[in-house]
């Protein structure tokens, strides 16, 4: 039995991922060997726009940094909308540097995001058409659709919840997704839905619901992250409750 190091980079309002990541790494737990212990370095952040989050983007680097000291295993960059608000394709680039700022330190860790997470997601799944719900107010969702659609992905219907302050967000309550989900006019049209567009909005207790619901794949942003971390550490992507992405197909 192997335990390994999950880091997470989080704004410091967000106290959604420190609960939904180690949910869906603990239900893996019940049927694979492995275990996982949780580590968090905070970037200040309370409420959702563009100008702390480009404020809190860069403090980044110093949360990879304070993580590496810890010796984690992998690295997650814990907020979908700072990543997609920087620019069309700034995964990667933050991917990249955080990465080396591990690699200079002495301890390096593959570093994933939640941004590169849900577009690789939705691509693993073969989805080429979705639906997305997210918190966010419509300029900023407007941002995470244009987004996703320069990854050569069809966002067919969005719904911007429009919540600013961030802990309103961790406050929204998941079994109004599956009605929200309903009241959209083109669900039918799409391959999957992304139940939830962002790492602090909670989604786990709907997401079983919402795929019964549709009858399509279902994945959000801790799900997409959870599965990517998975990946870079070369494990079985195999977990109870988290939907199609984490039924160990993808």
């Amino acid at each position: 039995m192997r335990a390994y190091r999950i880091g997470q980079i989080v704004p410091s309002s967000n106290v959604t991922m420190e609960t939904e990541i180690p949910a869906l790494l603990r239900a893996r737990e019940s049927i694979s060997p492995e275990r996982f212990t949780f580590h968090s370095a905070r970037m200040r952040m309370k409420h959702v726009t563009k100008e702390e989050l480009s404020k809190m983007d860069s403090a980044s680097d110093t949360c990879a940094v304070e993580l590496s000291d810890a010796a984690v295993d992998v690295m997650g960059y814990a907020c979908l909308v700072a990543i997609m608000s920087m620019g069309k394709g700034y995964h990667r680039e933050s991917q990249a540097r955080l990465h080396q700022a591990t690699v200079d330190n002495g301890n390096p860790a593959p570093v994933v995001s939640s941004a590169g997470a849900l577009v690789d997601g939705i691509k693993a799944i073969g989805a080429k058409r979705v639906a997305i719900v997210a918190p966010y107010m419509k300029p900023l969702t407007e941002l995470v659709v244009e987004y996703i659609r320069a990854e050569g992905i069809d966002v067919v219907e969005w719904r911007a919840l429009e919540i600013s302050d961030n802990l309103a967000v961790a406050a929204h309550d998941p079994t109004r997704l599956p009605g929200i989900v309903a009241s959209m006019k083109h669900v039918g049209e799409v391959d999957a839905v992304v139940l939830s567009a962002c790492v602090q909005m909670p989604s786990l207790p709907a997401v079983s619901i919402v795929e019964a619901q549709v009858g399509k794949p279902v994945l959000t942003a801790a799900i997409s992250t959870t599965w990517a971390m998975l990946k870079a550490l070369d494990l079985d992507t195999r977990v109870p409750g988290g939907g199609t992405l984490l039924s160990g197909a993808y």
